[in-house]
C-alpha cells in the first residue's frame, strides 16, 4: 500500500468519526434535547438526522410512549372517618422535555416516577377524603377517578408529564372497619325496605278506603235510581188499573174479586168462616149468569 492510499483511509477514518460524533438521530417514539455544559441549547427535534458539536455539546433522548406506574395499595380514609385501601394505576407520558429534564435530576425516569407517585398518593387521600363510602363504591367511581386524574394533572404539569389514564382496580375494607360498614349498610337497606312496605300499606288503605267510599256511592245511587224507578212503575200501575176501572167499573170489581178469591182461596188446609151473604161472596152468588 503506498503512501497516498494510507492517507486516503485515514481521512475517510476521520471523516467517518466526525460525522459520528456529530451527527445524531431520533426516532417517532422518542424526544430530544441538545445539552452544552449542562444546559439545554434546543429542543423539539422532528424524527430524523440531526447534527451537534463534538465535545461541547451533548443528547439526552426520553420516550414518548405512554408510561404506567402500578403503585402499591393506597391506605385511605373516607368522609366518615372510615379505612379503606386502593389499588389503582396511572398511565402517563412526557411531553414537554425540557420541563421533564429540569424537574427531574436530569431526566431520570425513576425521579419522575417517584414524584409521580407522590403526587398520585396526595391526590388519592384527598379525593376519597371528600367522599363517604356510599359515594367511594358506588357508580360515582368514575367522577372520583375524574377528580382525581384532574387534581393529579394540575400538579404534574410542572414536570413536562401529562396523566393519561386513572383507574382504581379495587377498593377494599380495612378488617377493622368491614364489619362496621357492612353492618351499616344492612341497617341502611333494611331502613329502606321498611319505608317502602309502609308506603306500601299506606297506598293500600287508601286504595281501599277510596273503593269502599265509591261502592257505597255506587249502591246508593243504585238504591235511588231503584226507588225512582219502582216509583214510576207504581204510578205508572195506579194510573194504569184507573184507566180500566173508569172504562168498566163492575168488570174492573168482578176482575179484583176473581184476584181475591184466587189468593184466598183453593189452597190445601185453607179454612175461611164467613157469612155467605157477605159482599165478599157478591159475584159467587151472582155465578147463575145474571
Amino acid at each position: 500500500m503506498n503512501s497516498k492510499a494510507f492517507m486516503f483511509l485515514i481521512i475517510v477514518g476521520l471523516g467517518l468519526l466526525v460525522f459520528g460524533l456529530t451527527a445524531f438521530t431520533v426516532n417517532e417514539r422518542e424526544l430530544a434535547i441538545k445539552l452544552q455544559v449542562g444546559q439545554v441549547v434546543e429542543a423539539g427535534y422532528e424524527p430524523g438526522l440531526h447534527f451537534k458539536i463534538p465535545v461541547i455539546q451533548s443528547v439526552r433522548k426520553f420516550p414518548s410512549r405512554i408510561l404506567k406506574i402500578d403503585d402499591a395499595p393506597q391506605r385511605v380514609f373516607t368522609l366518615e372517618r372510615t379505612g379503606m385501601t386502593v389499588d389503582y394505576f396511572v398511565q402517563w407520558r412526557i411531553v414537554n422535555e425540557v420541563a421533564f429534564y429540569t424537574s427531574t435530576s436530569g431526566g431520570s425516569l425513576v425521579a419522575a416516577e417517584d414524584l409521580l407517585r407522590n403526587i398520585v398518593r396526595d391526590s388519592v387521600v384527598t379525593e376519597f377524603g371528600k367522599r363517604t363510602v356510599q359515594e367511594s363504591i358506588s357508580v360515582e367511581r368514575e367522577a372520583l377517578m375524574a377528580d382525581m386524574l384532574a387534581s393529579s394533572t394540575a400538579t404534574a404539569s410542572g414536570l413536562g408529564i401529562e396523566l393519561v389514564d386513572f383507574r382504581v382496580k379495587q377498593v377494599e375494607f380495612v378488617d377493622e372497619a368491614r364489619d362496621s360498614v357492612y353492618r351499616r349498610m344492612r341497617e341502611e337497606r333494611q331502613r329502606i325496605a321498611t319505608n317502602t312496605r309502609s308506603e306500601g300499606r299506606e297506598a293500600e288503605a287508601l286504595i281501599r278506603s277510596t273503593a269502599d267510599k265509591d261502592r257505597t256511592v255506587i249502591l246508593a245511587d243504585a238504591n235511588r235510581d231503584a226507588q225512582i224507578i219502582r216509583g214510576e212503575g207504581d204510578a205508572r200501575a195506579a194510573e194504569i188499573y184507573a184507566d180500566a176501572y173508569n172504562q168498566d167499573p163492575e168488570f174492573y170489581a168482578f176482575y179484583r174479586s176473581i184476584q181475591a178469591y184466587r189468593s184466598s182461596m183453593g189452597k190445601n188446609g185453607d179454612i175461611l168462616v164467613l157469612d155467605p151473604d157477605n159482599e165478599f161472596f157478591k159475584y159467587l152468588n151472582q155465578s147463575s149468569g145474571n
